[in-house]
């Protein structure tokens, strides 16, 4: 007998952030948790999902299944991004810079995740302003959306593909 898990696309989840998060009510005060998750296919798409409930269980499945509804093509340039980004959400300012190969994923904790989920292998990233990881989560995905094809980019300001693209691309071809 076969096995039907191999026939699907295998998606990385990555869960961020687990809070207790609290709602303050007559009584005093109910507790909940919310969970931050990130799924993605290793090859430009990408989603975020967040989730709240009285267990963490729960949260994580409501979590997943967001994220898998809210998933992103991401415009990847081999195994970088094509042009330098920034997302910003709230405080949160998130930068992400293009890398040559080998440098890989130069990031931490969130926006590390995000992109790993996504399939780059190899950028650098900054994180400006808040440290507020749901925040910071929501920026890069921002960030992300920004994203452009050097085709695109080409086309948009009427010059060649190769002078749009990163330096060590351009060695590749000529």
């Amino acid at each position: 007998m076969e096995d039907f898990q191999s026939l699907e696309p295998q998606f990385d989840e990555r869960v961020i952030d687990i809070a207790r998060v609290a709602k303050v009510v007559k009584g005093g005060r109910r507790f909940s948790f919310r969970v931050t998750l990130v799924v993605g296919d290793n090859n430009g798409n990408v989603g975020m999902g967040i989730g709240k409930a009285g267990a963490v269980p729960d949260a994580m499945r409501k979590a997943t299944d967001r994220a898998y509804k809210n998933m992103h093509k991401v415009s990847l340039m081999g195994t970088t991004i094509a042009h330098e980004v920034t997302g910003v959400q709230s405080g949160a300012k998130v930068l992400l810079k293009p890398a040559s190969p080998g440098t890989g994923v130069i990031a931490a904790g969130g926006v590390r995740a995000v992109c790993e989920a996504a399939g780059i292998t190899d950028i650098l990233t900054k994180s400006l302003g808040s440290a507020n990881m749901l925040n910071i989560v929501q920026a890069t995905f921002k960030a992300l959306e920004q994203l452009k094809s050097p085709e695109v980019v080409a086309a948009e300001r009427g010059k060649n593909v190769e002078d749009v693209t990163p330096y060590w691309e351009r060695r590749k071809h000529g």
